[in-house]
């Protein structure tokens, strides 16, 4: 009989890191992107769950630095390696950023699912990352578990059923 895998859920706004015997979930992707940071070898992987593409959107005065994309990848890569993962070996897998409602004028700051992405995109630029696979864009909500030991992300999509990347 196989032990079932542990499952950390990554909230709103938050990351985790796990290792090869534990998978890790995050859920109610609308036009927030989930980003999965791994390193194969190690079986060492993190998962964000972006809300907005800039912090300069943020009006606290404390800036949670999980929410943006251009604060939480700067966080992720920096708890990897302090787990012991190597900058240089990271890949990504990225999934979310639909656009959830219509508007019936083009007004690019209601673009927030396209726009999360290009933001995340344009950091894993900045960090070197390539973009192994991504589910990203239309109206559906999307589920997401990666599993480190395989580097499989699974993806349910809301109405299109689940797929695999």
């Amino acid at each position: 009989m196989n032990k079932a895998a542990e499952i950390v859920k990554v909230g709103i706004a938050d990351l985790s890191i796990v290792n090869s015997e534990t998978v890790i979930r995050t859920s109610g992707l609308g036009s927030c992107v989930g980003v999965v940071l791994y390193e194969s070898t190690s079986k060492i992987a993190g998962m964000i769950h972006i809300m907005l593409p800039d912090s300069s959107l943020g009006k606290q005065g404390v800036v949670n630095r999980r929410k943006y994309a251009d604060t939480a990848i700067d966080e992720l890569v920096n708890r990897l390696v302090q787990h012991g993962a190597r900058k240089s070996l990271l890949r990504a897998k990225i999934a979310g950023g639909a656009q959830m409602f219509q508007f019936s004028k083009a007004n690019d700051m209601m673009r927030i699912g396209p726009r999360n992405v290009e933001a995340v995109k344009k950091k894993l630029r900045e960090h070197d990352i390539p973009i192994c696979s991504e589910d990203v864009g239309g109206t559906n909500g999307r589920t997401i578990e990666f599993h480190p030991a395989t580097g499989q992300l699974h993806i349910r999509t809301v109405n299109k059923g689940e797929s695999v990347i």
